[in-house]
């Protein structure tokens, strides 16, 4: 399938309206019996429906170093799960430190020794080319494999995200050979240049929410500059990251430019934020994990940190508000990917005059959401990503009602079997309550009333986070008045969740440091050098 924009995928907008997809790999492989039925609302009892088995072969669970899948040195191995039935699927190589040194020592040793830096960038760039063609072809199967680790919906994996990932790549791919230095004038005879050189072996660690997303915002840029990698995945998704660098390979990147280490964050995580020979390191987490890493990366050896964290997200919603199209929009904001997503707008702010008709409409439309088997078509939410984010989850709702919160649906488990939790709608929500403060990720809206621009202003802007908002609003002074107030790195305008390759993304305050994405996102893989030679009888300076 084409690569297609982002924004038109994944992102709703005024005139959105959902879209079926092409099952063309689920229809004929892997249907269990009885597979177009059993699709539940939430409101439904518990889920007894059989699940597809996923149409999809795990082939690759050791560590890739040097261009070599390998076991861990210790020999050990760690179980992967399928969220749906909490079933362990696959058993991975557990990387440590040991494992890290190896991998560090073959990025470097292909950073100083091998073609990858010293290739033309035209040639750099025909590898990420083909390593995008090679996705494409493969694109079912990786959509398949995303979501029987991830439990996203099929439909988002193979509709919007495998669409981002081969985009995001041509996009990089397109960078290789356009990054340069200038020419500088200069008071007095010299000649003087900027280089703009690849920072040398950069680390990565990549969250379990998006693996193949981010793990395209990690190493596209980072491979264009010339870059050589050693990548930590989540330990909770490890197996899509493993899939596509075999891939890489394929296209003929050189051997240890990209090397991959599953494991644990305080034991592989730990070693390659504090490694002394890495020269970048860039983290997508929490913000309490983002604080360990800057932490270990600064005791070590001083290595820049890019980091892309946490958020609460404000959604505002204005007087002159089309209801309708508010209510599904907000929906969207929160519950896409179950709510596991860094910028949800978790905090949906409706002025006063709309607010009754919102709630009831907003209520309503959580009740529809369709919840089940993430593979069948149709389903809007699958399960979380394990036990421990499930009860959490569940912590925080049972936290909204001892607040004094009013549930307005959901605040359970969905069903008896796996990670689902029934879309939740909380009202009359205050600020102080935890539900309003801290990052659910999770399928938990929480709905606040306001009563003018400079109230919702400063409640927004009242948070330690400052990733993304969204403005829902039919006037053009109401939305640049909120466009430039809010504190965010990223204000949707009348849509929400819409990534392209070409917009920068990352936050304010204790949401990261730095922006992914689009042409910032190169400056976080190169170093600039000054270099000034003198000038004999110049005719001109």
């Amino acid at each position: 399938m084409a690569a297609r924009r982002f924004s038109s995928l994944l992102s709703r907008s005024l005139a959105a309206s959902s879209s079926s997809g092409s099952y063309s790999l689920l229809s004929s492989l892997g249907r269990s019996s009885g597979c177009g039925r059993s699709i539940h609302r939430f409101s439904t009892a518990a889920a007894a429906e059989e699940l597809i088995i996923p149409p999809v072969q795990i082939n690759y669970t050791q560590n890739l170093i040097n261009g070599q899948f390998v076991d861990a040195v210790s020999g050990k191995t760690f179980p992967t799960y399928d969220p749906r039935t909490g079933e362990v699927i696959a058993h991975v190589a557990e990387g440590d430190a040991e494992d890290i040194n190896r991998a560090v020592a073959a990025a470097r040793k292909a950073f100083d020794e091998g073609p990858w830096p010293r290739m033309t960038a035209y040639e750099r760039s025909r590898i990420l080319l083909r390593f995008a063609d090679l996705v494409e072809k493969h694109s079912d199967e990786l959509a398949a494999l995303e979501t029987w680790n991830n439990g996203k919906p099929y439909e988002q994996a193979a509709k919007s995200e495998l669409p981002l990932l081969i985009r995001l790549f041509h996009y990089y791919a397109g960078w290789a050979d356009k990054i340069h230095g200038l020419t500088v004038p200069a008071d007095g005879d010299y000649h003087v240049q900027t280089l703009h050189e690849p920072i040398g072996v950069a680390g990565q660690i990549i969250p379990w929410n998006f693996p193949l997303v981010m793990f395209a915002w990690k190493v596209g840029p980072a491979l264009a500059c010339g870059n050589t990698i050693v990548l930590k995945t989540a330990e909770q998704t490890p197996l899509t990251a493993l899939f596509v660098a075999k891939l890489f390979h394929e296209a003929g990147l050189p051997p240890g430019v990209l090397n991959i280490v599953s494991g644990y964050g305080p034991t592989a995580g730990a070693a390659l934020a504090s490694h002394m020979d890495v020269d970048k390191l860039a983290f997508t987490g929490s913000t309490d994990t983002g604080k360990i890493v800057l932490e270990l990366a600064a005791r070590s050896n001083l290595k820049p940190v890019t980091l892309e964290l946490g958020g609460k997200s404000p959604f505002i919603v204005c007087e002159d508000a089309d209801v309708d199209k508010a209510v599904e929009l907000a929906h969207f904001a929160l519950f896409f990917n179950q709510g596991q997503c860094c910028c949800a707008g978790s905090r949906t702010y409706v002025h006063e005059r709309v607010h009754d008709e919102f709630l009831e409409k907003a209520k309503a439309r959580a009740v529809r959401r369709v919840v089940g088997d993430p593979f069948k078509k149709g389903v809007e939410q699958g399960p979380q990503i394990d036990s421990e984010q499930f009860e959490k989850v569940l912590r925080y709702i049972r936290s909204g009602i001892e607040s004094n919160a009013t549930l307005e649906c959901g605040g359970d488990r969905f069903g008896s079997k796996g990670y689902f939790i029934q879309p939740t709608v909380f009202s009359n929500v205050q600020d102080d309550m935890l539900i309003a403060q801290d990052e659910i990720f999770g399928p938990v809206q929480s709905i606040f009333k306001f009563k003018d621009l400079d109230e919702v202003i400063r409640r927004a802007n009242a948070t330690r986070y400052g990733l993304a908002a969204g403005v829902f609003t039919k006037n053009l002074d109401t939305a640049n008045t909120l466009t430039r107030a809010l504190r965010a790195g990223t204000i949707w305008i009348n849509c929400f969740d819409v990534f392209d390759a070409a917009i920068p993304f990352g936050g304010y305050k204790m949401s990261g440091i730095g922006r992914e994405k689009g042409i910032y996102s190169l400056n976080n893989y190169l170093q600039v050098k000054a270099v000034i030679t003198p000038l004999k009888k110049a005719a001109w300076l």
